[in-house]
């Protein structure tokens, strides 16, 4: 066994098991996998009604064998302490514990027990395995946030070791530290690269202004996966061109599994061998493929924590084009909690200010990166990192395309800073809103 796969086995996650089991799953027909979803989705509402009281507690109205009267779990129900939620014969002790990142305003610790956990990872490995990744031996060239604390950050840099990555830290994107990772890339024979979107964004950018393509660099990089952010077409073109590989999409959430992965064909396939996911609407009714609405999710193997038709806070549409064993993310819109509601009363996703906002101001290599904060419903803050102020028709060229595209009457207020703040995982909060529901 490689060192990757032991580690995880060391620690009581059995690997080999679990990819038996993905390997059984893979095999079934769609018939057969229709069969097996239904009853998967039977069963875990089964288990948790007899051995969860915090979830048996939480359905008592509902008629668990009808799966549409089965009440859907948010994140602030899960607002109380972790051994509340344990199914029986699950304590602290004989389960896996992480703690979600808080970016949806409700953050909590959650458990998975480790058959569970064991899958997680099964299901990771397959799809890096598309694009001939193995964790056991393909180097990663990793951008993530890491503890700045003593202990936390050699825990972290003994985890990167195990799982065979180096980690460059993205709380320092200047371009003396992307020099540094330059010569590492000189000397390293990674495989691929793998962060958050907004930070290997920037490589791609200091890479675009030296004139370097980090392929020429590095002959081994064979892919480039982002995650935890979005990614737009327009930062995914200028990747793909200064690292030469293809640029791979994944969506997930800690507290559940992958959610969706970019697959060799370029569509974002959704994990339906581990969870089931549904689209509802305002009322939580199930909303066919093809249209917008809550992503909500059921993980069919955590017998530890019920996940069961929880709102993971997203919106987004299923393609048309999906089958219960193959369904494909056409597109995620963004969190239901960043939507900004305007005067008039209009609502419109937060990210369409962000990226109107792009789409002017990043034509100019002033501007580094840059998030938006709205304070006022009729107030918006651009805060930009940059060595030098944004002109004055750069400004109004903003201010203009915002009355454009969403309404008249609009404030919009720009901050320079040298460096923008991340959150204390590395992740950047492109948009974030200050007021209430009823303000």
């Amino acid at each position: 066994m490689n060192l990757f796969d032991l580690s995880l086995q060391f620690n009581g996650f059995p690997i080999k098991k679990a990819e038996q089991v993905l390997k059984g799953i893979h095999e079934l027909s769609e018939i057969e996998f229709d069969n097996f979803i239904h009853q998967k989705k039977k069963d875990i509402v089964a288990y948790h009604f007899k051995n969860n009281p915090f979830y048996k507690d939480f359905v008592k109205n509902a008629d668990i064998t009808d799966w549409n009267s089965i009440p859907v779990m948010t994140k602030y129900d899960l607002q109380k302490p972790l051994e509340e939620r344990l199914s029986d014969g699950f304590s602290l002790k004989n389960v896996y514990i992480n703690k979600t990142s808080g970016s949806s305003g409700h953050p909590f610790t959650f458990a998975k027990d480790y058959d569970c956990h064991a899958l997680t990872w099964a299901v990771i490995k397959n799809r890096f395995g598309w694009y001939g990744l193995d964790f056991n031996s393909s180097k990663q060239a990793r951008f993530y946030g890491i503890p700045l604390d003593k202990k936390g950050y050699y825990k972290e840099r003994f985890k990167d070791f195990l799982s065979s990555r180096y980690r460059f830290s993205v709380f320092d994107l200047s371009d003396n530290a992307f020099k540094s990772a330059i010569k590492k890339f000189e000397t390293t024979k990674f495989d691929y690269l793998n962060g958050y979107t907004s930070s290997l964004v920037q490589l791609a950018k200091f890479l675009k202004s030296q004139g370097l393509v980090l392929k020429q660099i590095c002959p081994s990089l064979k892919a480039c996966v982002v995650t935890s952010e979005m990614l737009f077409e327009d930062d995914k073109i200028l990747m793909e061109a200064q690292f030469s590989i293809p640029v791979i999409n994944e969506y997930g959430a800690s507290e559940l599994d992958l959610i969706a992965f970019q697959n060799p064909e370029n569509e974002w396939q959704i994990n339906s061998e581990t969870l089931y996911v549904e689209i509802l609407d305002a009322e939580n009714r199930v909303l066919p493929f093809g249209e917008e609405g809550r992503i909500v999710i059921t993980s069919l193997f955590n017998k530890a924590h019920p996940f069961i038709r929880y709102d993971i806070g997203d919106i987004g549409i299923i393609s048309e084009s999906s089958t219960l064993k193959k369904p494909i993310l056409k597109k995620l819109i963004g969190r239901t909690n960043d939507i900004a509601i305007l005067p008039s009363g209009k609502k419109a996703a937060g990210l369409t200010f962000y990226y109107i906002t792009k789409s002017i101001i990043e034509d100019t290599s002033l501007v580094k990166e840059f998030i938006i904060e709205q304070l006022k419903p009729d107030t918006f803050k651009v805060i930009y990192a940059s060595s030098e102020l944004l002109s004055k028709a750069k400004t109004e060229e903003v201010t203009q395309a915002m009355t454009r595209y969403l309404e008249p009457n609009l404030t919009i207020v720009f901050e320079r800073q040298d460096v923008l703040t991340r959150s204390k995982s590395g992740k950047l909060k492109q948009f974030s809103s200050y007021i209430k529901p009823n303000q």
